[in-house]
């Protein structure tokens, strides 16, 4: 049985559009295809698949508004570019959408966005309120503001990332290619498209070509997006956005683009993920009741069943979660900092915001950000 019948199941996506695509080769905005991908994501949203959508664009149109024929080097003029692009970009969708009776977001993130746990959590929360209440996140880089030392690169590795953020069950990216080849079909005319190939599989990076004029990515930068996502549990699809239906014939089943397929499911990976990868930071000592909940119930941690809080960790961070007799019973990324986590132990989450004068989160732990010992 093929791999890629799964793709039909999968209820969370990102979708990627590059800008060779948005903008018809750098000839301004395509409308027309922008009009057409909308509507086939708001059949998706019709099936009950939530979608996230991460844009290229902005660099490229901005560029066509300033009357440039060529992309600049200085940051400063690809900062400027991305500036005005935006606009048009943000509003196309937002008319588009609009259409079809959908609400849009505009999320622009950074580096930063993913290396700081505290603002990792942030995006992970806003993203995941914004899918929940059915608007659809439009996301791109935050260009104006990042340096070239600390830039995505490419907006493939931003897709990866917001499939992690997200926990997506498939990242879906939309290039000018029909997909991955075997050899570079501009060099090789006898290049044969592959159908599906694991994700990790060794050969990628050898058959992968490079970018395009407008891009900064080019095949090298999918096949390491997948990998991304794939360690967070997510498939992905590298498919020719220009297909008359695309995403259509995807959640129809059809054999279409390269399917790269990962070896685990996204919450078991993201659990090793979490005990993998993080230092620990402080320590949440747990009562008896506690422990029972989380290692029997795989329930979340709230602040009632915990007895003290030990050393000085800030929200996002890893801390250890301990029984009375100091065994180790859990770890995870926490949702209040260490004073604030002090003021609201032993209470029912009902009160947290009476002690604190706001309530974030009524879990001191989320299950989905906890991992047992």
């Amino acid at each position: 049985m093929s791999k890629r019948a799964i793709i039909p199941q999968a209820k969370r996506w990102v979708i990627k559009i590059g800008s060779a695509l948005l903008t018809n080769d750098g000839q301004g905005l395509d409308a027309v295809a922008i009009a057409g991908w909308v509507a086939q994501m708001a059949a998706l949203r019709e099936q009950g698949i939530e979608v996230v959508l991460v844009s290229s664009g902005a660099v490229a149109a901005g560029m066509r508004r300033l009357g440039w024929n060529s992309r600049p080097t200085e940051i400063h003029q690809l900062q400027a570019a991305a500036a005005v692009g935006q606009m048009s970009l943000v509003q196309t969708y937002e008319a588009e959408f609009q259409r079809y009776g959908l609400l849009t977001a505009q999320v622009l993130l950074d580096h930063d966005d993913n290396s700081s746990r505290q603002r990792y959590l942030n995006a992970r929360s806003t993203l995941k309120t914004l899918v929940n209440f059915g608007v659809i996140p439009v996301i791109n880089e935050n260009d104006t503001v990042v340096t070239d030392e600390i830039r995505f690169g490419d907006n493939d590795t931003l897709g990866a990332l917001v499939a992690n953020v997200i926990e997506a069950d498939l990242l879906v990216i939309l290039t000018d290619q029909l997909g991955m080849y075997d050899s570079d079909p501009r060099n090789n005319p006898d290049a044969k498209l592959l159908t599906e190939i694991a994700a990790d599989d060794e050969r990628l990076e050898r058959m992968a070509g490079g970018g395009g004029l407008l891009g900064r990515g080019g095949m090298i930068t999918k096949v390491r997006a997948a990998r991304m996502a794939a360690r967070s549990g997510a498939d992905t699809v590298i498919v020719g956005g220009r297909i008359e239906n695309v995403l259509g014939k995807l959640v129809a089943g059809e054999e279409i683009g390269t399917f790269l397929w990962a070896h685990q499911q996204p919450q078991t990976a993201r659990k090793l993920w979490l005990s993998g990868h993080l230092q620990t930071r402080g320590t949440l000592v747990i009562d008896e009741g506690a422990v029972r909940v989380l290692r029997e119930q795989g329930k979340s941690l709230l602040p009632v069943g915990v007895k003290e809080v030990r050393g000085n960790f800030m929200r996002g961070d890893m801390v250890v979660c301990v029984s009375p007799d100091g065994r180790e019973v859990a770890r995870g990324l926490v949702n209040y900092p260490a004073n604030e986590a002090r003021k609201i132990i032993g209470h029912p989450s009902s009160q947290i915001e009476s002690l604190l004068g706001y309530q974030d989160n009524e879990e001191l732990i989320h299950r989905d950000n906890l991992v047992l010992a």
